[in-house]
């Protein structure tokens, strides 16, 4: 007679997530992860570095790193500012720094609450960096957090290994100052924007801004159901008056105002100034959706973007005009 096998539930349980690893392709694949990852870096001054993140919707092929990365450099910390889509893409980047300095990455600046923002949280969290938020991203973070994170992993899927959700450590309100050592930085919330809990980082000293979602240029910027178009004008105009002399957006290569000014300040007026005349001859919403806008037609993303925009500005203005 053949004896039975007993196995040990935890036995069984390690056995049961191994196939399952292998099934979907992660087993082996876990500890190549980190080299999933290439992270090129753009110098934009002698102690600030963006990597360039691509313009177009997050993919599996370019693992949710579709916004920038960038770092300012003291004498004694380092800033990073967006944690970056998840664990090992933070990783990665946390590598190519240590490849320009060695000063210790003290401070994590989230620029508001989404995945390629705040995901990688997971991975600076375990580095003892203080991570800070302003206080409406947080509340978002703890909100959605989960969601964000579970639609991140099925795109993902191997390059999501070990990402989960780190709450900031530290809330703003309005403003924040941080001393680097011989460099002074500012985290500024100007108001309402793209997304809740929106900040930008002013280095005063060199007339630098990195501006996060407030600014827009090479891709097409998103309204979503949070964002506050009139706000966002707003805001852009008191983080104008800074008077920055090189902008490092939330999206594309580092630029000027006036560029900046044209392709985010100009299109949501543009589009407010359309969707009023439709709401003054009391039209309806597929009248949004046909809205010209093909002088924006050149910037990435319009095909996915440009109707909606024109539908939710509608939808906000709507209520406000009545």
């Amino acid at each position: 007679m053949t004896k039975s096998r007993h196995f040990s539930r935890p036995l069984l349980l390690a056995c049961w997530l191994a196939l399952s690893l292998a099934l979907i392709g992660l087993g082996p694949k876990v500890f190549a992860a980190p080299d999933l990852y290439s992270i090129d870096l753009v110098k934009v001054a002698d102690n600030v570095y963006s990597a360039i993140g691509e313009t177009n919707a997050p993919t599996y092929e370019n693992g949710g790193h579709n916004n920038n990365l960038s770092f300012v450099i003291g004498s004694e910390a380092v800033l990073v500012f967006n944690g970056g889509d998840s664990f090992l893409l933070a990783k990665a980047f946390h590598e190519a720094i240590k490849k320009i300095t060695k000063v210790p990455v003290r401070w994590l600046v989230n620029e508001n609450a989404q995945g390629h923002s705040m995901l990688g949280n997971s991975y600076w969290s375990k580095q003892g960096v203080s991570i800070v938020a302003q206080r409406a991203a947080i509340e978002e973070i703890e909100r959605e957090g989960r969601a964000v994170l579970a639609r991140m992993l099925a795109r993902n899927k191997d390059k999501g290994v070990g990402t989960f959700i780190a709450i900031p450590t530290e809330v703003i309100d309005e403003k924040k100052l941080i001393s680097l050592g011989d460099t002074e930085v500012e985290i500024i919330n100007f108001g309402p924007a793209h997304a809740p809990g929106d900040v930008s980082l002013w280095i005063p000293a060199q007339a630098l801004l990195i501006a996060g979602d407030i600014a827009f240029h090479q891709r097409l910027l998103a309204v979503f159901p949070q964002t506050d178009s009139a706000g966002w004008i707003a805001s852009f105009d008191k983080m104008a008056a800074l008077a920055p002399g090189i902008i490092i957006p939330g999206h594309g290569e580092p630029t000027t105002l006036d560029v900046i000014t044209r392709w985010t300040r100009g299109y949501l007026s543009f589009l407010r100034a359309e969707v009023a005349k439709i709401l003054e001859a009391d039209g309806e919403l597929e009248e949004a959706y046909k809205i010209d806008q093909s002088a924006y037609a050149h910037l990435n993303a319009f095909e996915e973007l440009a109707a909606k925009n024109a539908g939710r500005v509608f939808q906000q203005m709507e209520g406000d005009f009545f």
